[in-house]
Protein backbone atom coordinates (compact mmCIF):
# COMPACT_ATOMS: atom_id res chain seq x y z
CA UNK A 1 0.00 0.00 0.00
CA UNK A 2 2.91 2.36 0.71
CA UNK A 3 4.06 2.10 -2.93
CA UNK A 4 0.79 3.63 -4.20
CA UNK A 5 0.31 7.38 -4.11
CA UNK A 6 -3.51 7.14 -4.08
CA UNK A 7 -5.64 4.73 -2.03
CA UNK A 8 -8.03 2.43 -3.87
CA UNK A 9 -10.10 3.91 -6.68
CA UNK A 10 -13.35 3.54 -4.74
CA UNK A 11 -11.90 5.24 -1.66
CA UNK A 12 -10.31 8.03 -3.71
CA UNK A 13 -13.60 8.83 -5.46
CA UNK A 14 -15.47 8.71 -2.17
CA UNK A 15 -13.12 11.19 -0.49
CA UNK A 16 -12.91 13.52 -3.50
CA UNK A 17 -16.69 13.55 -3.93
CA UNK A 18 -17.30 14.28 -0.24
CA UNK A 19 -14.72 17.06 -0.34
CA UNK A 20 -16.14 18.72 -3.49
CA UNK A 21 -19.77 18.49 -2.33
CA UNK A 22 -18.98 20.12 1.01
CA UNK A 23 -16.74 22.78 -0.55
CA UNK A 24 -19.32 23.89 -3.12
CA UNK A 25 -22.11 23.71 -0.54
CA UNK A 26 -20.15 26.11 1.67
CA UNK A 27 -19.47 28.33 -1.35
CA UNK A 28 -23.17 28.46 -2.26
CA UNK A 29 -24.09 29.41 1.30
CA UNK A 30 -21.47 32.18 1.39
CA UNK A 31 -22.53 33.56 -2.00
CA UNK A 32 -26.22 33.69 -1.05
CA UNK A 33 -25.58 35.39 2.30
CA UNK A 34 -22.98 37.89 1.06
CA UNK A 35 -24.90 38.73 -2.12
CA UNK A 36 -28.05 39.41 -0.11
CA UNK A 37 -26.21 41.74 2.28
CA UNK A 38 -24.43 43.50 -0.58
CA UNK A 39 -27.64 44.00 -2.54
CA UNK A 40 -29.37 45.47 0.49
CA UNK A 41 -26.59 48.04 0.79
CA UNK A 42 -26.42 48.93 -2.93
CA UNK A 43 -30.07 48.75 -4.00
CA UNK A 44 -30.70 52.43 -3.19
CA UNK A 45 -27.84 53.58 -5.42
CA UNK A 46 -28.86 51.22 -8.24
CA UNK A 47 -32.48 52.42 -8.26
CA UNK A 48 -31.57 56.12 -7.94
CA UNK A 49 -31.07 56.88 -11.71
CA UNK A 50 -34.36 57.48 -13.57
CA UNK A 51 -35.61 54.38 -15.36
CA UNK A 52 -33.71 51.85 -13.25
CA UNK A 53 -35.76 49.07 -11.75
CA UNK A 54 -35.77 45.35 -11.10
CA UNK A 55 -33.79 44.45 -14.29
CA UNK A 56 -30.91 46.63 -13.08
CA UNK A 57 -30.96 44.88 -9.70
CA UNK A 58 -30.64 41.51 -11.42
CA UNK A 59 -27.93 42.93 -13.66
CA UNK A 60 -25.98 44.00 -10.57
CA UNK A 61 -26.40 40.52 -9.08
CA UNK A 62 -25.13 38.96 -12.31
CA UNK A 63 -22.03 41.15 -12.26
CA UNK A 64 -21.34 40.91 -8.51
CA UNK A 65 -21.81 37.17 -7.96
CA UNK A 66 -18.73 36.18 -10.05
CA UNK A 67 -16.58 38.50 -7.92
CA UNK A 68 -17.87 36.93 -4.70
CA UNK A 69 -17.28 33.43 -6.07
CA UNK A 70 -13.72 34.26 -7.11
CA UNK A 71 -12.95 35.84 -3.72
CA UNK A 72 -14.41 33.16 -1.47
CA UNK A 73 -13.73 29.97 -3.46
CA UNK A 74 -10.42 29.35 -1.61
CA UNK A 75 -12.20 29.97 1.72
CA UNK A 76 -14.88 27.43 0.79
CA UNK A 77 -12.21 24.88 -0.14
CA UNK A 78 -10.58 25.39 3.27
CA UNK A 79 -13.88 24.98 5.13
CA UNK A 80 -14.84 22.02 2.92
CA UNK A 81 -11.52 20.38 3.80
CA UNK A 82 -12.04 20.91 7.53
CA UNK A 83 -15.61 19.59 7.50
CA UNK A 84 -14.70 16.56 5.39
CA UNK A 85 -11.64 15.52 7.37
CA UNK A 86 -13.18 16.27 10.78
CA UNK A 87 -16.25 14.18 9.89
CA UNK A 88 -14.11 11.28 8.66
CA UNK A 89 -12.01 11.49 11.81
CA UNK A 90 -15.09 11.55 14.03
CA UNK A 91 -16.41 8.35 12.44
CA UNK A 92 -12.99 6.66 12.67
CA UNK A 93 -12.58 6.47 8.89
CA UNK A 94 -9.12 8.04 9.11
CA UNK A 95 -8.12 5.50 11.75
CA UNK A 96 -9.27 2.68 9.48
CA UNK A 97 -7.23 4.05 6.57
CA UNK A 98 -4.10 4.32 8.70
CA UNK A 99 -4.68 0.83 10.04
CA UNK A 100 -4.82 -0.39 6.41
CA UNK A 101 -1.31 1.00 5.88
CA UNK A 102 -2.06 4.38 4.28
CA UNK A 103 0.24 7.28 5.08
CA UNK A 104 -0.99 10.80 5.77
CA UNK A 105 0.03 11.91 2.28
CA UNK A 106 -1.89 9.04 0.69
CA UNK A 107 -4.98 9.94 2.69
CA UNK A 108 -4.75 13.55 1.48
CA UNK A 109 -3.92 12.66 -2.13
CA UNK A 110 -7.56 12.48 -3.39
CA UNK A 111 -8.34 15.86 -1.81
CA UNK A 112 -5.25 17.48 -3.34
CA UNK A 113 -6.10 16.03 -6.76
CA UNK A 114 -9.65 17.38 -6.48
CA UNK A 115 -8.26 20.75 -5.34
CA UNK A 116 -6.10 20.85 -8.49
CA UNK A 117 -9.28 20.53 -10.53
CA UNK A 118 -10.88 23.33 -8.50
CA UNK A 119 -7.80 25.52 -9.09
CA UNK A 120 -7.96 24.95 -12.85
CA UNK A 121 -11.69 25.67 -12.87
CA UNK A 122 -11.12 28.81 -10.80
CA UNK A 123 -8.49 30.13 -13.23
CA UNK A 124 -10.75 29.56 -16.26
CA UNK A 125 -13.71 31.11 -14.44
CA UNK A 126 -11.64 34.18 -13.53
CA UNK A 127 -10.39 34.60 -17.10
CA UNK A 128 -13.66 34.08 -18.93
CA UNK A 129 -16.23 35.57 -16.54
CA UNK A 130 -14.83 37.42 -13.52
CA UNK A 131 -12.53 39.81 -15.41
CA UNK A 132 -15.30 40.83 -17.81
CA UNK A 133 -17.85 41.21 -15.00
CA UNK A 134 -15.42 43.30 -12.93
CA UNK A 135 -14.69 45.67 -15.81
CA UNK A 136 -18.40 46.09 -16.58
CA UNK A 137 -19.33 46.64 -12.93
CA UNK A 138 -16.54 49.19 -12.37
CA UNK A 139 -17.60 51.13 -15.47
CA UNK A 140 -21.24 51.02 -14.33
CA UNK A 141 -20.37 52.21 -10.82
CA UNK A 142 -18.26 55.06 -12.21
CA UNK A 143 -21.33 56.49 -13.98
CA UNK A 144 -23.40 55.93 -10.80
CA UNK A 145 -25.37 53.05 -12.33
CA UNK A 146 -26.47 55.12 -15.33
CA UNK A 147 -26.21 54.22 -19.00
CA UNK A 148 -22.83 53.16 -20.38
CA UNK A 149 -22.01 51.99 -23.91
CA UNK A 150 -21.75 48.24 -24.50
CA UNK A 151 -18.28 48.51 -26.07
CA UNK A 152 -15.47 46.25 -24.89
CA UNK A 153 -12.55 47.75 -23.01
CA UNK A 154 -14.57 50.67 -21.65
CA UNK A 155 -12.84 53.02 -19.20
CA UNK A 156 -14.44 55.89 -17.34
CA UNK A 157 -13.51 59.25 -15.80
CA UNK A 158 -9.95 59.71 -17.08
CA UNK A 159 -8.05 62.98 -16.68
CA UNK A 160 -5.11 63.96 -18.93
CA UNK A 161 -2.91 67.08 -18.82
CA UNK A 162 -1.89 68.93 -22.00
CA UNK A 163 0.60 71.62 -21.05
CA UNK A 164 -1.33 74.02 -18.86
CA UNK A 165 -4.72 72.63 -19.92
CA UNK A 166 -6.72 69.76 -18.48
CA UNK A 167 -8.74 67.26 -20.51
CA UNK A 168 -11.29 64.86 -19.06
CA UNK A 169 -13.28 62.11 -20.76
CA UNK A 170 -16.25 60.48 -19.07
CA UNK A 171 -16.14 57.29 -21.16
CA UNK A 172 -13.25 55.87 -23.23
CA UNK A 173 -13.65 52.91 -25.57
CA UNK A 174 -11.50 51.27 -28.22
CA UNK A 175 -7.74 50.91 -28.54
CA UNK A 176 -4.93 52.51 -30.51
CA UNK A 177 -6.00 55.07 -33.12
CA UNK A 178 -9.59 53.80 -32.88
CA UNK A 179 -10.10 55.29 -29.42
CA UNK A 180 -13.41 57.13 -29.00
CA UNK A 181 -13.94 59.64 -26.19
CA UNK A 182 -17.38 60.59 -24.88
CA UNK A 183 -18.45 63.38 -22.53
CA UNK A 184 -15.25 65.32 -23.23
CA UNK A 185 -14.31 68.54 -21.43
CA UNK A 186 -11.21 70.68 -22.11
CA UNK A 187 -10.28 73.26 -19.48
CA UNK A 188 -8.14 75.91 -21.18
CA UNK A 189 -5.96 77.82 -18.70
CA UNK A 190 -3.49 80.69 -18.92
CA UNK A 191 -1.11 81.18 -15.99
CA UNK A 192 -3.16 78.65 -13.99
CA UNK A 193 -6.27 80.79 -14.53
CA UNK A 194 -9.28 79.19 -16.22
CA UNK A 195 -10.23 80.98 -19.46
CA UNK A 196 -12.85 78.79 -21.11
CA UNK A 197 -14.27 75.28 -21.17
CA UNK A 198 -14.90 73.24 -24.32
CA UNK A 199 -17.52 70.50 -24.04
CA UNK A 200 -18.18 67.85 -26.71
CA UNK A 201 -20.24 64.66 -26.63
CA UNK A 202 -17.78 62.75 -28.86
CA UNK A 203 -14.09 63.05 -29.79
CA UNK A 204 -12.07 60.87 -32.18
CA UNK A 205 -8.35 60.74 -32.85
CA UNK A 206 -7.12 62.05 -36.21
CA UNK A 207 -3.92 60.11 -36.98
CA UNK A 208 -3.12 62.25 -40.04
CA UNK A 209 -2.87 65.49 -38.05
CA UNK A 210 -2.06 63.89 -34.66
CA UNK A 211 -4.88 65.70 -32.87
CA UNK A 212 -8.47 65.12 -31.80
CA UNK A 213 -11.66 65.93 -33.69
CA UNK A 214 -14.35 67.17 -31.30
CA UNK A 215 -17.91 67.13 -32.63
CA UNK A 216 -20.76 69.49 -31.65
CA UNK A 217 -18.46 71.57 -29.45
CA UNK A 218 -19.96 74.09 -27.06
CA UNK A 219 -17.64 76.72 -25.52
CA UNK A 220 -18.22 78.38 -22.18
CA UNK A 221 -16.37 81.68 -21.64
CA UNK A 222 -15.55 81.98 -17.96
CA UNK A 223 -14.91 85.76 -17.99
CA UNK A 224 -18.08 86.68 -19.87
CA UNK A 225 -20.24 83.89 -18.56
CA UNK A 226 -21.56 83.12 -22.08
CA UNK A 227 -21.78 79.98 -24.21
CA UNK A 228 -21.67 79.53 -27.95
CA UNK A 229 -21.60 76.62 -30.39
CA UNK A 230 -18.37 76.01 -32.34
CA UNK A 231 -19.35 72.89 -34.31
CA UNK A 232 -16.40 70.63 -35.17
CA UNK A 233 -13.06 71.60 -33.61
CA UNK A 234 -9.52 70.17 -33.73
CA UNK A 235 -7.79 70.21 -30.34
CA UNK A 236 -5.42 68.27 -28.10
CA UNK A 237 -2.51 68.03 -30.53
CA UNK A 238 -0.14 67.01 -27.72
CA UNK A 239 -2.27 64.15 -26.40
CA UNK A 240 -1.69 60.56 -27.55
CA UNK A 241 -4.50 57.97 -27.51
CA UNK A 242 -2.58 55.74 -25.10
CA UNK A 243 -2.65 58.52 -22.51
CA UNK A 244 -6.37 57.77 -22.16
CA UNK A 245 -6.31 54.00 -22.60
CA UNK A 246 -3.30 53.49 -20.30
CA UNK A 247 -4.29 56.07 -17.71
CA UNK A 248 -6.37 53.55 -15.76
CA UNK A 249 -5.25 49.94 -16.04
CA UNK A 250 -7.34 47.85 -13.64
CA UNK A 251 -5.68 44.46 -13.21
CA UNK A 252 -8.88 42.93 -11.83
CA UNK A 253 -10.84 43.89 -14.94
CA UNK A 254 -8.38 42.33 -17.40
CA UNK A 255 -7.58 38.74 -18.28
CA UNK A 256 -4.05 37.38 -17.96
CA UNK A 257 -3.22 38.00 -21.63
CA UNK A 258 -4.89 41.43 -21.69
CA UNK A 259 -3.00 42.51 -18.59
CA UNK A 260 0.24 41.18 -20.05
CA UNK A 261 -0.38 43.22 -23.21
CA UNK A 262 -1.19 46.34 -21.17
CA UNK A 263 2.03 45.90 -19.20
CA UNK A 264 3.95 45.69 -22.48
CA UNK A 265 2.29 48.89 -23.72
CA UNK A 266 3.10 50.69 -20.47
CA UNK A 267 6.69 49.48 -20.57
CA UNK A 268 7.06 50.73 -24.15
CA UNK A 269 5.69 54.10 -23.02
CA UNK A 270 8.25 54.26 -20.21
CA UNK A 271 5.70 53.86 -17.43
CA UNK A 272 6.28 51.84 -14.19
CA UNK A 273 4.78 48.36 -14.29
CA UNK A 274 5.97 46.62 -11.10
CA UNK A 275 2.59 46.72 -9.34
CA UNK A 276 0.78 45.37 -12.40
CA UNK A 277 3.35 42.60 -12.82
CA UNK A 278 2.65 41.49 -9.25
CA UNK A 279 -1.07 41.38 -10.05
CA UNK A 280 -0.31 39.48 -13.26
CA UNK A 281 1.41 36.61 -11.46
CA UNK A 282 -1.17 36.73 -8.69
CA UNK A 283 -3.78 35.74 -11.28
CA UNK A 284 -2.04 32.33 -11.30
CA UNK A 285 -0.99 32.00 -7.67
CA UNK A 286 -4.43 32.96 -6.32
CA UNK A 287 -6.34 30.05 -7.93
CA UNK A 288 -3.52 27.67 -6.97
CA UNK A 289 -4.15 28.50 -3.31
CA UNK A 290 -6.96 25.92 -3.45
CA UNK A 291 -4.26 23.23 -3.60
CA UNK A 292 -2.83 24.41 -0.27
CA UNK A 293 -6.11 24.17 1.62
CA UNK A 294 -6.20 20.35 2.03
CA UNK A 295 -2.61 20.47 3.27
CA UNK A 296 -3.19 23.31 5.73
CA UNK A 297 -6.46 21.84 6.96
CA UNK A 298 -5.10 18.29 7.23
CA UNK A 299 -4.32 18.72 10.91
CA UNK A 300 -8.06 18.22 11.55
CA UNK A 301 -7.88 14.72 10.04
CA UNK A 302 -5.48 13.15 12.47
CA UNK A 303 -5.49 12.48 16.16
CA UNK A 304 -8.12 10.47 18.00
CA UNK A 305 -11.56 12.06 18.08
CA UNK A 306 -12.08 10.58 21.56
CA UNK A 307 -9.14 12.60 22.88
CA UNK A 308 -11.22 15.79 22.81
CA UNK A 309 -8.70 17.67 20.67
CA UNK A 310 -10.59 17.41 17.39
CA UNK A 311 -12.13 20.87 17.77
CA UNK A 312 -8.74 22.36 18.68
CA UNK A 313 -7.17 20.73 15.63
CA UNK A 314 -9.92 22.12 13.39
CA UNK A 315 -9.36 25.61 14.80
CA UNK A 316 -5.61 25.29 14.18
CA UNK A 317 -6.26 24.20 10.59
CA UNK A 318 -8.61 27.13 10.07
CA UNK A 319 -6.03 29.47 11.60
CA UNK A 320 -3.33 28.24 9.20
CA UNK A 321 -5.65 28.74 6.24
CA UNK A 322 -6.68 32.25 7.20
CA UNK A 323 -3.06 33.13 8.01
CA UNK A 324 -2.22 32.28 4.40
CA UNK A 325 -4.87 34.66 3.06
CA UNK A 326 -3.62 37.44 5.33
CA UNK A 327 -0.03 36.88 4.23
CA UNK A 328 -1.07 36.68 0.57
CA UNK A 329 -2.98 39.98 0.67
CA UNK A 330 -0.18 41.69 2.61
CA UNK A 331 2.44 40.45 0.15
CA UNK A 332 0.38 41.63 -2.83
CA UNK A 333 -0.03 45.05 -1.21
CA UNK A 334 3.73 45.27 -0.69
CA UNK A 335 4.23 44.33 -4.32
CA UNK A 336 1.82 47.04 -5.45
CA UNK A 337 3.80 49.56 -3.39
CA UNK A 338 7.04 48.41 -4.97
CA UNK A 339 8.51 47.12 -1.70
CA UNK A 340 8.66 43.52 -2.98
CA UNK A 341 9.69 42.30 -6.43
CA UNK A 342 6.62 41.18 -8.46
CA UNK A 343 7.48 37.47 -8.50
CA UNK A 344 8.25 37.45 -4.77
CA UNK A 345 5.03 39.22 -3.81
CA UNK A 346 2.93 36.77 -5.85
CA UNK A 347 4.62 33.46 -5.03
CA UNK A 348 6.33 33.87 -1.63
CA UNK A 349 3.19 33.22 0.51
CA UNK A 350 2.27 30.17 -1.59
CA UNK A 351 5.72 28.58 -1.27
CA UNK A 352 6.04 29.55 2.40
CA UNK A 353 2.77 27.94 3.46
CA UNK A 354 3.39 24.93 1.21
CA UNK A 355 6.57 24.25 3.17
CA UNK A 356 4.82 25.08 6.45
CA UNK A 357 1.97 22.67 5.77
CA UNK A 358 4.39 19.92 4.75
CA UNK A 359 6.49 20.51 7.86
CA UNK A 360 3.46 20.28 10.15
CA UNK A 361 2.20 17.14 8.43
CA UNK A 362 5.54 15.35 8.45
CA UNK A 363 6.36 16.41 12.00
CA UNK A 364 3.03 15.34 13.49
CA UNK A 365 1.92 12.39 11.35
CA UNK A 366 4.74 10.97 9.23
Amino acid sequence: MQLQFFPSRRMAFYMARSFLIRSFAVLAMLVIILMTLDLLGQSGKILAPPGNGEPELWRYVGLRVPQIIATFLPFSVLLGTLVTLATMNQYSEIVSMKAAGLSAHQILAPLIAAAMGVAALSFIFNERIVARATAALDAWEDVEFGEIPRDSGVKTNVWVREGNNLVTAGIISGRGHDVVLREVEIFNRVDNRLINILRAPVARYDATQSDWILEDVRQFDVNRGTSNDLGTVHAGSGIRPDQFTLAKVDANGLTFMQLRQAIGDLRDAGRPTASLEASLWHKISRPLSAILMPLLGSIAAFGLARSGHLFVRAVIGMGLGFAYFVADNASLAMGNLGAYPPMLSAWAPFLLFLLLGEAVLIRTEE
